[in-house]
């Protein structure tokens, strides 16, 4: 019996701590969402690299928390809203900054 009133408290704490290390802050992402994260920005670079005007190579991908930042160089300035555009059509992009730059 002894054991069960030391061990309940202990588990309780530990499942405790461990809900609040995997929760996510304005700065830094849950578990889940990191894993969703990298999913949006998996399909975003296959989005653009089934594009043949874009140059997948030179544009960049990142996610955080469902917006999707583009960096990197195009070859035209009528690429820059392309990318933007391939990018908003993927599913569960929120947001899409766009830092392209022609080179």
């Amino acid at each position: 019996m002894k054991t069960i009133k030391f061990f309940a408290p202990l588990f309780l704490t530990l499942l405790l701590a461990f809900q609040v290390g995997c929760a996510s802050t304005a700065t830094q992402e849950g578990t889940g969402e990191y894993i969703d994260d990298t999913v949006i920005t998996a399909k975003v670079k296959a989005a653009i690299l089934d594009h043949r005007d874009l140059n997948a190579t030179e544009i960049n991908v990142e996610t955080f928390k469902g917006t999707v930042q583009l960096s990197g160089f195009v070859k035209s300035p009528a690429d820059i809203p392309k990318a933007t555009k391939v990018a908003r059509e993927v599913k569960g992009v929120r947001n899409v900054k766009n830092d392209i730059h022609v080179k």
